[in-house]
Parts: structure tokens; C-alpha cells; sequence
């Protein structure tokens, strides 16, 4: 077996330093942003700083995402490119033409996940609730309006859809990861009810996406966030896959019936997104 090059573990901590520096200097500059901005234009601040500091981190841990789907929704360069996606690369509107927020549901795997939906998808992320408290992470998540769920609650549960709904009346797209925590492996697991159920209250579009790593296994299981990252840390690049589906109606629909329809078209992605990876070598 082939030894670690000194390089590799010094990317962690060289990794976490430039993390902490991202996130502490591109939140002054929001709240700058923000306070010489008018009423109306704070959300779209807010999503502008949301997707610039996404695509930063996908620089700096090395992530090369190649993107299927979003052409032609947003005027900008083409989606990726070595080294991160292009400063002006296509994204994912949250709102659809009526003005209603989009639900965007993705297989979740890895913590890094988070950063390509903030690269890509104009989105509020649903989040597991002990994050709110974490150092650094968790201030970031609070500032950009996270909706935070305890699985183990039914009343956490039930709060957080209502939030759904209410936020996607204002016309905010809403990112979930509905298999619930990570997995490993391309096998996307069964999904909760509570996005689908948000999504048929408002009659919100549901968008699949599908996302796969090469490479070392990025997957986060078994293991704490820090080990987790440290392992992904380590690596000079990730490559990964993005694919984005078709909008799924849901007014009038049965909530089962659209989450079992969300299911296969995130499974079909993510199968489409491991033969990319595995086409592009």
C-alpha cells in the first residue's frame, strides 16, 4: 500500500483554516452587502453571497462537479469546469414562473453536499437541528435562514413543514435531502413525507437531482464530522457529478404518489451521474 504524501494530511488543517477564513470574511461582507441594500433587494443579496461562498469552498476542497440539467435556465457560463465551477455558472432558480418556491430534493452522502447546493440552487437547506449549535457551521446555517428538523420529534417534524410551506409561498426555494442522514453506495433510500407534503400544500414543483463522487469514497457514515472531513480533506480533488430532472407537479396530486415518482427520478439521476463520472475517466 502506497504511503500518504506530507501533502495530503497538511490539506486538512491548510483546508479548515481557509474554511474558517471563507466564512467569517464573506459574512462581513453580506452584512455589508445587506446594510446598503434596499428592503427588496435583500434576498437576492443574500442568495448572491449564498452561491459565491458555495462556489468558493468547492475551490478550495478541490471539487470538480461536471452539471447536466441546468442549461438554459439561467443566463451565465457554462456550469463547470476544473477547479470549481466558472464565477458566472448557471444555477437553479427558486422560484418558478408563478412565483411559487421550488422544492429541490437530492440523495444526500456526504457533507460536501451542502456546498454544491449552494453553488448551484437557489435554496434554503433542511438540516438536521444539532448543526445550529456547531462552531462556525452553525452560525453560517442560522444566517441563511436553515430550516433545522429533529428526526426523532414529530412536533419538530410538523414545524418544519409548516416553515416549508410558508417559505415557499414567499417564493423560496427549499433544498431537502429526504432520505433523512447520509449513506454510502448509489442506492437511494426510502424518503420521508415531510417535503412532499409541503411541496402538495402549496402546489410547489418538485425538482430531482441526483449526485455522485469519484474517486476516494466521500461518503459521510460511521464516523464524526471531523473524522469525516479530515478524510475528505486529504484528498487534492473530488470529482463529482451533478444531475438535474425535470419539475414534477404537485398540485392535486397524492402526496405518496409524488414522493414515490421524486424517488425513481433521483434514483435514475444518480445512476446517470456514475456513468458520467465514469464516461469522463
Amino acid at each position: 500500500m502506497a504511503s500518504e504524501h506530507p501533502l495530503d494530511a497538511l490539506r486538512f488543517p491548510l483546508r479548515a483554516a481557509g474554511f474558517v477564513g471563507l466564512t467569517f470574511g464573506m459574512y462581513g461582507l453580506l452584512e455589508v452587502d445587506t446594510a446598503l441594500s434596499s428592503a427588496a433587494d435583500r434576498e437576492v443579496v443574500l442568495h448572491t453571497w449564498m452561491r459565491r461562498y458555495g462556489r468558493a469552498l468547492l475551490k478550495l476542497y478541490g471539487l470538480d462537479v461536471r452539471v447536466s440539467g441546468l442549461s438554459g435556465l439561467f443566463q451565465g457560463e457554462p456550469a463547470h469546469g476544473r477547479g470549481g465551477p466558472a464565477a458566472g455558472a448557471e444555477y437553479y432558480p427558486g422560484r418558478d414562473p408563478a412565483g411559487v418556491g421550488r422544492v429541490f430534493v437530492m440523495n444526500h452522502r456526504s457533507a460536501l453536499d451542502i456546498m454544491v447546493t449552494l453553488a448551484f440552487f437557489e435554496a434554503t437547506v433542511v438540516s438536521r437541528s444539532d448543526l445550529a449549535g456547531w462552531p462556525v457551521v452553525g452560525m453560517a446555517a442560522r444566517r441563511v435562514g436553515t430550516l433545522f428538523v429533529d428526526r426523532s420529534s414529530k412536533r419538530s417534524g410538523s414545524a418544519v413543514v409548516q416553515a416549508m410551506c410558508a417559505a415557499l409561498k414567499r417564493g423560496r426555494g427549499v433544498m431537502v435531502y429526504p432520505e433523512g442522514t447520509t449513506f454510502s453506495g448509489d442506492e437511494v433510500r426510502p424518503f420521508r413525507a415531510g417535503a412532499f407534503t409541503a411541496a402538495c400544500r402549496v402546489g410547489a414543483q418538485i425538482v430531482p437531482v441526483g449526485l455522485a463522487y469519484g474517486g476516494a469514497d466521500s461518503s459521510y457514515v460511521d464516523e464524526t464530522f471531523a473524522a469525516h472531513m479530515a478524510r475528505v480533506s486529504r484528498a487534492r480533488r473530488i470529482p463529482a457529478a451533478l444531475e438535474v430532472g425535470a419539475p414534477i407537479a404537485t398540485a392535486g396530486q397524492d402526496v405518496d404518489a409524488v414522493r414515490d415518482e421524486s424517488h425513481q427520478a433521483v434514483q435514475a439521476l444518480v445512476h446517470r451521474a456514475r456513468a458520467r463520472l465514469a464516461s469522463d475517466g
